[in-house]
C-alpha cells in the first residue's frame, strides 16, 4: 500500500515537475492578468442572424471593408486578394497583393486605397500598382503589426502597430500576454516621416477620426475600451478614456454617417477563461502548449453603435455564431451596416431599421 502511494506520488511529481520545466523553457509569454467582458447588461438579441451574405464562397476571412466615393466596396482576403464589389453586385478581384495579413482598409482623399499589411506596413494602393509607405519607425523601430488606418483631411495617415512582440500569426499570444505592446503612429505625407503618437497601449486595434476632426479614437482591444486622443483645441496632444467597460475586446471602429462610431467586438467565450485569464500562470501554461492555444477562439459576434458622447446607444449580436461568427469590422452605407468577419467567407449587409 504504502509502495503504491510512494509510486504514484513520485509520477506525479514528475509530471509536475516536467510541466513546469517545459513552461519555464517554452513559454513564449510574460503574462498579466487580463479583464474579462460582462455581458449582464446586453442579452443577446441575435439580430445579426438576419444578415444578408454578400460573396459567399469567393471571400476567404474578409477583414475590414471600406467604400470608395463611387459607392464600390473594397475589402481585402487572407488569400492575399483586394476585392471589389461593383454597385450592381458583381466581384472583381482587384489587385493582388499576396500573403495572408491584409487587415486594415480605408480611402483615401486622393482616390488611393490604403491598406494595412500586417508584415509588410503601411500600403497605397493606386492605379492597381502598390506602394509601401511605412515599414518602419523613424527612430528605426519595425511596425510589426500594421493593423488599421485613417487618413485625416490634410493627408496625414493615422494607423496602429497592434504588438510590438508578435505578430498577425501569433495575435493570440499577445491577447494571453496582455501587455501594453501596442502603439499609435502618424505618417506625414509631407516628409514621409513615421513617428509614434500613442505607445504602450494594449493591443492598439482600430482607429477613426471625429466628424469634426477634432479627436481620434483607437481600440485597446485587451482593456476592453477605446481611447480619444485630442488633435485640436485646449486638449491638443492629450488621451483620456472614450468609452470603457465594453462588453467584448474591440477590434475595429468607424465613424458613422450621423457622428457616431461603430464598434465590432470580438467574442471569446471559453468554459473557465475567466479563471485563466486572472492567473499568470494558468496563461503561461496555456502559451506553452499550442495544441491549448487553439482552444482560445473567438466564438459569437458583436457590434455597438457608441455616441460621440462614449454612450453605447444600440447593439446587434449573433451570440453563438449561427450565421456569423468573428466580426472585426462594421461599416455604415446607405442604410445598411456592412460586416467583415475572420471566420466568414463571405461580407455580411444588415439593413438598420
Amino acid at each position: 500500500m504504502n509502495q503504491s502511494w510512494l509510486f504514484a506520488s513520485g509520477a506525479i511529481f514528475a509530471t509536475l515537475l516536467a510541466i513546469a520545466t517545459h513552461v519555464a523553457l517554452h513559454s513564449p509569454i510574460s503574462p498579466l492578468p487580463l479583464p474579462v467582458p460582462s455581458y449582464l447588461h446586453y442579452p443577446s438579441n441575435n439580430l445579426l442572424q438576419d444578415v444578408e451574405k454578400l460573396g459567399e464562397g469567393r471571400l476567404k476571412e474578409p477583414e475590414d471593408l471600406c467604400f470608395d466615393g463611387e459607392g464600390m466596396l473594397y475589402t481585402v482576403t487572407r488569400d492575399g486578394w483586394i476585392e471589389r464589389m461593383h454597385r450592381n453586385g458583381s466581384w472583381e478581384h482587384w489587385v493582388l497583393v499576396g500573403g495572408p495579413s491584409l487587415l486594415g482598409i480605408a480611402t483615401s482623399l486622393t482616390g488611393a486605397i490604403l491598406v494595412c499589411d500586417a508584415q509588410k506596413g503601411l500600403l497605397k494602393v493606386r492605379n492597381e500598382e502598390v506602394t509601401i509607405l511605412a515599414s518602419q519607425v523613424t527612430n528605426g523601430t519595425r511596425i510589426r503589426f500594421a493593423d488599421e488606418a485613417i487618413e485625416t483631411s490634410d493627408g496625414t495617415i493615422y494607423f496602429t502597430d497592434a504588438s510590438s512582440k508578435f505578430g498577425f500569426e501569433n495575435w493570440i499570444l499577445d491577447f494571453l500576454e496582455a501587455r501594453p505592446n501596442g502603439r499609435l503612429l502618424k505618417y506625414d505625407p509631407s516628409t514621409k516621416a513615421t513617428s509614434e503618437v500613442l505607445p504602450d497601449v494594449y493591443f492598439a486595434n482600430g482607429v477613426a477620426v471625429s466628424e469634426g476632426e477634432d479627436y481620434l479614437v483607437v481600440c485597446e482591444t485587451w482593456r476592453m475600451r477605446c481611447l480619444k486622443h485630442w488633435l485640436k483645441g485646449e486638449e491638443n496632444g492629450k488621451t483620456e478614456v472614450f468609452v470603457d467597460d465594453l462588453p467584448g475586446y474591440p477590434d475595429n471602429i468607424n465613424l458613422a454617417p450621423d457622428g457616431s462610431f461603430w464598434i465590432s467586438l470580438v467574442q471569446i467565450k471559453l468554459a473557465a477563461f475567466g479563471l485563466i485569464s486572472r492567473s499568470p500562470i494558468a496563461k503561461r501554461i496555456l502559451a506553452s502548449f499550442p495544441a491549448l492555444v487553439q482552444m482560445v477562439k473567438p466564438r459569437g459576434a458583436m457590434v455597438v453603435n457608441v455616441g460621440a458622447d462614449g454612450k453605447i446607444r444600440r447593439y446587434f449580436d449573433d451570440s453563438d455564431g449561427k450565421v456569423i461568427s468573428f466580426v472585426t469590422s462594421a461599416v455604415e452605407f446607405e442604410g445598411n451596416l456592412f460586416l467583415g468577419s475572420l471566420d466568414s467567407n463571405f461580407i455580411g449587409k444588415l439593413l438598420l431599421k
